[in-house]
């Protein structure tokens, strides 16, 4: 499969027309707004509007449950149905809103979420390029996260995600992994496919504090080492797999300590594991981390981990901690390799079991892996992932002239 990489692919502006606009309309369909909804997909589309509104251009950015309105005037805000709202009804009102607030055309449109894409897709405009933002294969993170039937998992794939694929002329993937994905699965050609990896706010996600300033500030143990995650408490996260791990190590590291952000179906569930396995001590479930606390939780950690099992697309606090200046192990799950691998690849478990996070994770903390300093971290993050030169390369796929 041919994807295309980092936008590098990009006609020069001499050859196309929409590619030369200083400033453009760009018409986003996302789902909530961070920081109300937190989560990797929210924060994203939430960066990156603000990255290409500091371009001057005019963003229109369609969700639901979203503000009625934004600081940034050159960010519209259009809510399209309550979250709360049975499906059919939400799915009706996305439509029926969408219709009503169109005014002008925009010079592209940007989709991140198929299901929310799907009720207005005839009623986008014909001559404007549609681009997919893909970070997921969302029937089948749904199959593994819920008990669904076959049969909505069968509708979720193959009506509302493949007919809302087929509408859009170009895709973006957070990482190689995914881009495979969408083709072998979704039977998208390579040529539509490009690869550009997330980013991270420099300025929010930095090393500011000492790492015992920043256990002060949490009130956490001063004198343990500290893993941090932050993670949805579902399956695929492999925070199961990750108690499993302490739960080893503590028999050679017995001060070892474990602290977990994030909400999720299975949290009773993952605090009774720990329960069982007698982690009292060492694991603390900090539930929802307001996002001012996030990178205070970063720094004060010896190590983040991301313990994922499936479907990790790219791996968001991967380089929210490396800009923090803490060291990431994760496991060799979708894209997050790809951004370890020419940095850190020894902290890359060798598998997803239990056994293999151990092994790493004690390695770690033992001092037998190399780990990179602070300053390598900062570096490395702000080379590499620094949003406002990611939002230029996305910005130039969206205003490409669309191709069949």
């Amino acid at each position: 499969m041919v994807v295309k990489n980092m936008g590098e692919d990009i006609p020069v502006a001499s050859k196309n027309k929409n590619y030369e606009l200083e400033t453009a309309s760009i018409l986003t369909l996302g789902t909530g707004w961070f920081p109300q909804t937190p989560g990797g997909l929210e924060r994203y589309i939430y960066e990156l509007t603000h990255q290409l509104a500091a371009n001057q251009d005019k963003i229109e950015l369609c969700g639901v449950g979203i503000p009625k309105s934004s600081e940034n005037p050159l960010i519209k805000l259009t809510n399209l149905a309550n979250p709360s709202s049975p499906i059919y009804q939400r799915l009706w009102s996305i439509r029926q809103n969408f219709q009503k607030t169109r005014v002008d055309k925009p010079d592209a449109i940007n989709l991140h979420f198929a299901l929310y894409s799907f009720p207005i897709l005839d009623i986008l405009p014909k001559d404007i390029p549609i681009t997919f933002s893909f970070h997921g294969p969302w029937a089948a993170e749904s199959q593994q996260e819920v008990v669904d039937k076959k049969l909505s998992i069968l509708l979720k794939e193959w009506l509302i995600e493949k007919n809302t694929y087929n509408r859009c002329d170009r895709f973006i993937v957070l990482s190689q992994a995914f881009g495979n994905i969408l083709h072998q699965r979704y039977q998208i050609p390579g040529h539509k496919i490009h690869v550009i990896p997330g980013g991270v706010d420099i300025e929010h996600f930095q090393p500011q504090l000492s790492p015992k300033a920043a256990r002060m500030h949490l009130n956490w143990p001063s004198d343990r080492p500290i893993i941090f995650t932050s993670r949805r408490l579902v399956y695929r996260t492999g925070i199961d797999k990750l108690l499993q791990a302490i739960a080893t190590i503590k028999n050679r590291i017995p001060d070892i300590w474990l602290a977990i952000a994030g909400r999720g179906h299975i949290q009773n569930q993952l605090q009774q594991q720990a329960d069982e396995l007698g982690l009292e001590n060492h694991v603390k479930f900090l539930g929802f981390l307001p996002d001012a606390n996030l990178p205070i939780a970063y720094q004060a950690a010896d190590l983040t981990v991301m313990p994922s099992q499936s479907f990790e697309g790219f791996g968001l606090a991967i380089i929210e901690s490396l800009a923090c200046g803490t060291p990431v192990v994760c496991t060799p799950v979708g894209g997050m390799p790809e951004i370890l691998h020419k940095f850190s690849p020894d902290l890359i478990t060798e598998s997803i079991t239990s056994a293999s996070i151990a092994h790493t994770l004690e390695q770690a903390i033992l001092g037998k892996i190399f780990l990179p300093s602070r300053a390598e971290c900062r570096e490395y993050t702000t080379t590499n992932y620094d949003w406002t030169h990611i939002a230029q390369k996305v910005r130039q796929v969206l205003l490409r002239t669309a191709t069949k």
